[in-house]
């Protein structure tokens, strides 16, 4: 398993498959099967009975997991999907830059 290095609340774009070329926020990281949620991005019709909860019922559509490798990076910067470095600060910090313009993406 390749290590995850996108975090909730960053841009990303999608690169692969049905959804390609759609970016959205990462809203939740499922790190155990290296995969995210992200905003309108792999959109699902779930079908659901009703309830307490939702006494009306039908038809929902809601995000569903996408693989964490179909997805890149959007620099803040730059604007462009971008791989991710890593870099120490000189106060100790570790920091992830893009490797397209050098600028760091964490916010500080």
């Amino acid at each position: 398993m390749s290590k995850m290095r996108i975090k909730k609340g960053d841009m990303v774009r999608v690169i692969s498959g049905r959804d390609k070329g759609k970016e959205g926020k990462v809203l939740r990281r499922i790190p155990t099967k290296n995969m995210l949620l992200i905003e309108g991005v792999n959109v699902v019709t779930k079908h659901s009975r009703p309830s307490q909860k939702n006494p009306q019922g039908g038809i929902l559509r809601q995000e569903a997991p996408i693989h964490a490798d179909k997805v890149m990076l959007v620099c803040p910067a730059c604007g462009e999907a971008t791989r991710v470095s890593r870099a120490f600060l000189e106060d100790g910090r570790k920091v992830r830059l893009c490797k397209k313009c050098g600028e760091i993406v964490d916010k500080l």
